[in-house]
């Protein structure tokens, strides 16, 4: 879609992957959580509905703040004792955890080489003109559940400058692309932030694929 689209999330958390009992986060949304963000919205509940679509991120304003709280975390590891019962009482203990506050995201969205009938880019575009016509459910959020966005819609100037995430083999942000469910394996990309009012970059898009498929 030839427009942007701007996502504003006052308060959520994109734990580091590698991260345990303090719950690091990175500073932006890993891809993988923007495509799931972008088929909620949609109501969308096939992961490979729309494998194929490239996602480009921006972020608006000033780097974003990053806090840290006093959370309740579950921590367990699987025993044939406990047969998949933890019960909270038992197996959670606080610990600190890392949010971002005031989140301003821009999207681009590119279905070129989408296969599917109807591409993402079409399904966004007739869920923001006729949100009656989507059939979804839950609350829409930007990372874990909890972290409600207050809005999604078309990008205006007036929202403020944008730097771009650039592909970059020695950036020093690094994402997940894809992770695999069922083995905790994925697939990660570098970038780096472009300087204020720096045009949009092609080195911006990048692929949802499944891991393998790179």
């Amino acid at each position: 879609m030839e427009e942007s689209l701007y996502i504003d999330c006052p308060c959520t958390s994109f734990p580091r992957s590698f991260a345990r009992d303090y719950s690091e986060t990175y500073h932006y949304p890993p891809l993988s959580t923007l495509y799931g963000f972008l088929l909620s919205f949609i109501g969308e509940t096939d992961l490979t509905a729309h494998l194929g679509v490239k996602l480009a991120i921006g972020v608006v304003g000033e780097e974003t703040t990053i806090s840290r709280i006093v959370r309740k975390q579950r921590h367990h590891k699987f025993s044939k004792q406990h047969l998949g019962t933890y019960p909270s009482s038992k197996f959670s203990k606080p610990n600190f955890q890392e949010i971002l506050t005031d989140l301003q995201l821009v999207i681009r969205v590119n279905s070129i080489e989408e296969t599917g009938v109807i591409t993402l880019e079409e399904r966004i575009i007739i869920a923001l003109e006729t949100p009656e016509k989507i059939n979804r459910f839950g609350g829409l959020s930007l990372g874990e559940s909890w972290a409600l966005v207050n809005g999604i819609r078309l990008y205006r100037e007036s929202d403020g400058t944008v730097c771009w995430l650039v592909k970059d083999k020695r950036g020093l942000i690094s994402l997940p692309i894809w992770i695999d469910r069922k083995t905790t394996r994925g697939t990660f990309q570098r970038f780096s932030l472009s300087e204020t009012n720096a045009e949009f970059s092609e080195l911006s898009w990048v692929m949802i694929q499944q891991l393998g498929n790179q």
